[in-house]
């Protein structure tokens, strides 16, 4: 599939992968102070932003579609960033296409599958009745019923767009991301990969437990992690000076 990109800057290449329910603007802020060292290239996902809606939807899919992106692009050695979901497709680019990489960066995910916990999120956008909706205060309103995390609800409404006058709809799947959700929380399979590599991950998340560690060092055993203080799993929203910092102390050097 032919993503939909965005790009700022000049030199190395870099890629920036979202999250789940995500898409590119999320990255926008820290693509521009990156864009100071790197030719940034913030990529929308099948399925999220404003790339193409498809029924067809795997983690093999997403890397294929980076393939696809990077060959288009001519791009070699570039850094390759992923948060969350991002982070998965991007471990297993990794493992695919070490020959394209320089560095690996991973933010707050591991290699390992998770129990579902998407369930108050998905039953506050079930109830968003967009069809009906006049504001977006409106859907603010549901998603409070649901959802106490202020920044969660905000990274949500950042889907809603004005499909035309005065009807609200999603630039997510959000079918396929909820059918898919159980392969979405699987593991990726085992195998080495050597291109330096970073994990980075919130000090009050459980995405990356300290048992997961050796599991992420068997993976990729050249690499290191790096726990962002006071920081949850949306460690790059949370804590931006400290997460770009630790990006570049890394990617520079």
């Amino acid at each position: 599939m032919k993503l939909h990109y965005r790009e700022m800057g000049e030199g190395q290449p870099m890629i920036i992968l979202h999250g789940l329910f995500g898409f590119s603007d999320n990255w926008q802020t820290h693509a521009k102070k990156l864009s100071e060292y790197y030719r940034v290239i913030l990529v929308d996902l099948r399925n999220h932003g404003h790339s193409d809606w498809s029924e067809e939807f795997s983690y093999q899919l997403m890397a294929d579609d980076i393939h696809e992106l990077a060959i288009d692009l001519g791009l070699e050695k570039f850094i390759l960033v992923g948060h969350s979901m991002g982070g998965k497709v991007a471990m297993l680019f990794a493992q695919q296409h070490e020959e394209l990489l320089e560095k690996l960066v991973v933010v707050d995910i591991g290699v390992k599958e998770y129990p579902m916990h998407h369930q108050h999120i998905l039953a506050g956008l079930h109830a968003l009745d967009l069809e009906h909706m006049k504001a977006r205060s409106e859907a603010d309103a549901v998603l409070r019923k649901y959802i106490d995390s202020e920044g969660v609800i905000q990274f949500l409404l950042k889907n809603l767009y004005w499909k035309e006058k005065g009807k609200l709809a999603f630039r997510m799947n959000l079918k396929v991301l909820e059918r898919e959700m159980k392969d979405i929380l699987g593991a990726i399979p085992e195998a080495e990969v050597f291109t330096p590599t970073l994990f980075i991950r919130g000090e009050l998340s459980n995405y990356i437990l300290d048992e997961d560690i050796d599991q992420l060092e068997d993976y990729f055993p050249d690499s290191t992690l790096v726990t962002v203080p006071n920081a949850g799993h949306w460690v790059h929203a949370e804590a931006p000076d400290l997460f770009i910092d630790t990006l570049l102390g890394f990617c520079l050097r």
